[in-house]
């Protein structure tokens, strides 16, 4: 029996269709190896890889990463869109009110999608999205002191 190896980023981004370019897997690696991310730390995070790229293809190469599942945007009121490379699980997140630090939590109930709709209005929910809000650790025990 042979171990099953992980593919690489290159073959991830062909298997979804996409060609594979220096800056898509600098980018898909900075996602990843991120929390979150802003599209300007992203952008700086793919020129220590790659050098040289600009912010509208760094925005380009998102939307691909996106569409084809390999990266999940959110985008909490108040804030810039962010991005992650933990897809596919339906899990939800935390975002402080103060500082703005945004940390992934596990669905919150049952199956996917989590949350039952009292009317599905005829919709088939494959998801839901839940966003708590709140003071992180540190900005908690900050107001405490403060107080």
């Amino acid at each position: 029996m042979t171990a099953s190896r992980t593919p690489t980023t290159a073959e991830e981004l062909r298997g979804v269709g996409l060609r594979v370019t220096a800056a898509r897997v600098a980018l898909l690696e900075t996602v990843r190896h991120g929390d979150h991310l802003d599209v300007e730390t992203i952008a700086s995070g793919v020129r220590d890889r790659v050098g040289h790229i600009s912010v509208q293809a760094v925005y380009e190469a998102l939307h691909a990463l996106t569409a084809a599942g390999l990266v999940r945007r959110i985008e909490p009121p108040g804030s810039p869109a962010r991005f992650e490379g933990r897809v596919g699980d339906n899990h939800h997140h935390l975002v402080c009110r103060s500082c703005g630090v945004v940390v992934d939590v596990d669905c919150a109930v049952g199956h996917a999608p989590c949350l039952t709709a009292a009317d599905d209005r005829g919709f088939s929910i494959d998801e839901a999205e839940v966003i708590y809000w709140g003071l992180c650790p540190d900005c908690s025990s900050a107001a405490t002191a403060a107080s």
